[in-house]
């Protein structure tokens, strides 16, 4: 069920969550703050292709 453009955005979001924790912890909390947004911003993104694509096959 899953394509190769949903590894790509859950990799995405792998590194961002993975990002933003290295930057919280090393003492860059307002950089790891704004990085742990990009996290549900990429998840919506993926969602909406995912449900458009699915749409538009219907």
């Amino acid at each position: 069920m899953l394509k190769l453009s949903d590894f790509f955005i859950l990799s995405a979001v792998a590194v961002s969550f993975a990002l933003s924790g290295f930057l919280w912890f090393n003492g860059y909390r307002e950089q790891g703050l704004f990085t742990s947004l990009w996290v549900p911003s990429i998840l919506a993104f993926g969602i909406y292709f995912k449900v458009s694509a699915i749409l538009t096959r219907g």
